[in-house]
């Protein structure tokens, strides 16, 4: 209650206590109602003089649009933190600006909207000692409006927005494995027949107010920017990234430039000049006298920081010659060189290394660096060589394959095809001779194994005809590696060994060989049939003799065995050696006495049976006898005793002979076979 009471109790201490707090919460409206202004620690206050009411400085000089000395208008001078009096609120504006803070990773763009008007063909305006535009005065005694070359760099700067814009960019960075390659939109033009803006020191273009100072000129820059964070203004300059030249393992970099003296007439490409720093230092090339264009000189295996605007790099395979094989180097650049094979030797000249022309000294085996547009490198085998005059058949080496087979006429009208393989040596020391000659290795079999060795074989041929041709093939293959060496060694080309292939011979002449071929080997098989059957006829012969003897001996010795065998004997006798005569003699003897014997044997026999016969005839009538004997011989033929047809007594009375009923067999066996059987004929 005493707390409700106490304005009514004490209306003035009332009064001082809520002034106390109206000014505690609106002490700067009031302190600026009195012409205070309290500037706090992160900003500056800008000025803005709303009016003059007298003195010479009353209004702006024309095409200032800040004032120095207290003109109405923005003013170039701003407040620091802290208090300021006397700028009543009706006379000036002030507006309280945070400080222009530009981050670690930027840089501050500054545009100017006052000072001297740039000059003409300028695009940036001049650099003025303004303490990093926060010195107005200072900066718009002679500094000019417009973007500045001068950048703001990372801090906290008290800069007049009303005089100066700042813009934030990101520095500029250049990232692991590239280059920067810069190209300026102010200075210097370029001078005639320039392509690229010459070095000048700056700061890898972070210094803006040098590279102007210096004379740097407008357009690509020489110089590149390495890896890294740089502070480049980009109104001024531009930065395009692009990666390092790197050259591989077995490589090697050409290099063509675009910037330095022409070439002198007649060269093709500029020579090597010292102190460039294998073309990373564009300048010093330009200083040494480096020339525009093809570059003899090479970059070797490496990491090169090279501007693709001065320079452009093509990435070739370094020049290879194998084994068993040399390089001839054929120099299109160099000096003029001297001849160096003598009066010997006179169809190509040949220099030493580093002149131009045929370098008489090889390279062996191995890699090498070497500008292949500059130079070539004819690789020259040393190895014998075999090349294949054969459709269809080729080496690895390729230099074979346009030969084709040989097609020849022989002495007597045919057309056949011939199959060569000639094999042919360079001696290491004579490779440049047959490059000075030749060009390379291809010419070489075109132009003269091609020939040599397809005439030689079209000439044979034709004094020849096709079967001597194929019966001397040894003949001709020795002759024709005689006459291809000698041909080919005023080439200084070896010959080491000619070879006949395949010979094919017309259809038609083949045709009538082989039937000759077969006509003689048949005949050669008739022969051999004759004489084989010959052989068989007396074969044959032989043995039906030796049968035929037998079944003669064997009737003859149931005839007259004595006999026979004394013959035989003595046929036997005959025909032995008379070294065998007495034992042939002796045998015949044995033989006679033998049969002798023998007779004497079958005599008693035959006799004891005749009398056994007689006896026989004795006991009965010689008549009976005799019809005994003819039936036991009939019964012995196993012919019927008893007659199928009884045959009557005969007319006289008299009973039927033994006669009787063989005439009676007879008429039925006639009978039968002539009269059909019963069953015949019911059938």
């Amino acid at each position: 209650m005493d707390i409700l009471l106490f304005p009514a109790t004490h209306p003035w201490l009332t009064l001082v206590l809520v002034a106390a707090l109206l000014a505690v919460g609106f002490y700067k409206p009031l302190l600026r109602l009195f012409g205070f202004v309290i500037v706090p620690d992160d900003s500056i206050g800008t000025v803005t003089k709303k009016f003059v009411l007298f003195g010479r400085h009353r209004e702006l000089p024309p095409g200032r649009i800040v004032a120095l000395f207290g003109e109405a208008g923005l003013q170039a001078d701003t407040l620091a933190p802290g208090l300021h009096v006397g700028l009543w609120p009706w006379q000036y504006d002030v507006e309280l600006v945070k400080f222009t803070v530009v981050p670690d990773d930027a840089i501050g763009i500054v545009e100017a909207c006052d000072g001297l008007p740039l000059p003409d063909g300028r695009v940036l305006a001049r650099h003025v000692d303004c303490d990093n535009f926060q010195d107005a005065r200072a900066f718009l005694a002679g500094g000019e409006r417009g973007l500045q070359m001068t950048v703001v760099p990372p801090g906290a700067w008290r800069i007049n927005t009303l005089l100066f814009t700042v813009r934030l960019e990101r520095m500029t960075v250049i990232e692991p494995g590239k280059i920067g390659i810069v190209e300026a939109r102010d200075g210097r033009p370029l001078d005639g027949g320039r392509v690229i803006g010459r070095a000048v020191p700056c700061d890898s273009f972070q210094d803006a107010r040098g590279f102007m100072a210096s004379g740097g000129e407008r357009g690509p820059q020489m110089n590149v920017i390495p890896q890294g964070k740089y502070r480049i203004n980009p109104s001024l300059f531009r930065v395009t990234q692009v990666p390092v030249t790197d050259v591989p393992d077995n490589k090697v970099g050409i290099v063509t430039t675009r910037e330095g003296a022409s070439l002198a007439t007649g060269e093709i490409a500029g020579p090597e000049v010292p102190g460039h720093n294998l073309f990373q230092d564009p300048q010093a090339f330009v200083n040494a006298g480096g020339t525009k264009g093809l570059q003899e000189q090479v970059l070797l295996a490496g990491r090169y920081f090279i501007n693709p605007m001065f320079a452009t790099v093509e990435i070739i395979d370094m020049t290879e010659v194998p084994i068993a094989s040399v390089g001839v180097v054929v120099a299109f650049v160099g000096k003029a060189g001297v001849d160096v094979t003598g009066e010997g030797f006179r169809h190509a000249n040949m220099v030493r290394k580093g002149e131009k022309g045929v370098w008489v000294d090889v390279l062996d085996p191995g890699k090498y660096a070497i500008n292949t547009y500059t130079h070539k490198v004819r690789v020259v085998p040393t190895a014998n060589v075999v090349l294949n005059w054969a459709t269809g058949k080729t080496e690895a080496h390729k230099l074979d394959a346009n030969l084709s087979t040989i097609t020849v006429r022989s002495a007597d009208g045919f057309t056949f095809n011939l199959d060569v393989s000639q094999i042919i040596h360079i001696p290491r020391n004579d490779a440049p001779k047959v490059i000075a000659r030749f060009g390379s290795m291809e010419a070489l079999v075109t132009q003269v194994l091609e020939p040599t060795i397809g005439n030689y074989f079209r000439n044979a041929a034709q004094n020849s005809d096709v079967i001597d041709f194929l019966k001397k093939r040894s003949e001709r293959q020795a002759e024709a590696k005689a006459a291809i060496s000698a041909a080919l060694k005023a080439y200084d080309v070896g010959a080491v060994e000619t070879l006949i292939g395949d010979i094919v011979p017309p259809a038609e002449l083949m045709k009538t060989l082989t039937d000759r071929k077969l006509a003689e080997q048949e005949k050669v098989t008739f022969e051999t049939q004759m004489e084989a059957q010959g052989v068989r006829q007396q074969l044959e012969q032989a043995t039906a003799l030796a049968r035929t003897q037998a079944q003669v001996v064997d009737a003859e010795r149931k005839v007259a065995i004595a006999e026979f065998s004394a013959q035989a004997a003595v046929k036997t006798a005959d025909g032995a050696a008379r070294s065998k005569k007495i034992t042939a003699e002796a045998d015949a003897e044995v033989t006679r006495v033998t049969g002798q014997a023998e007779a004497g044997r079958t005599l008693a026999i035959g006799e004891a049976e005749a009398e056994v016969i007689r006896q026989k005839i004795g006991s009965m009538e010689s008549g009976n006898y005799a019809i005994v004997q003819v039936a036991q011989a009939l019964a012995g033929a196993g012919v019927k005793l008893v007659p199928e047809v009884l045959v009557g007594a005969a007319a006289g009375g008299q009973g039927g002979t033994l006669v009787d009923v063989l005439l009676a067999g007879l008429v039925k066996d006639r009978l039968t076979t002539a009269a059909p059987r019963v069953d015949e004929v019911a059938a």
